[in-house]
């Protein structure tokens, strides 16, 4: 079942999957160590995405596990622990 998220949600949730993979400029673009782009098969970042789930009674925000915590983001994009 897919989740439904904002603009501002994905983005965030993008920002937080750059923590441990900053190479990645875009979910399907990536840098390599002598700063050359190409393209990858995006199967880490939606690997990632999978473990999102909705917050349950809140308001529409999105949790992921990240490093033996919740990482929380609202609709506006903003994440919290």
């Amino acid at each position: 079942m897919a989740i439904k998220t904002t603009r501002k949600q994905r983005e965030a949730l993008f920002k937080i999957f750059q923590r441990d993979f900053p190479n990645w400029v875009t979910p399907t673009l990536r840098r390599s160590r002598i700063g050359i782009l190409y393209k990858v098969p995006s199967f880490q970042y939606r690997k990632f995405l999978k473990t999102c789930t909705p917050e349950l009674g809140g308001f529409g925000a999105v949790m992921v596990p990240w490093h033996s915590m919740w990482l929380g983001v609202e609709k506006d994009g903003y994440t919290h622990s």
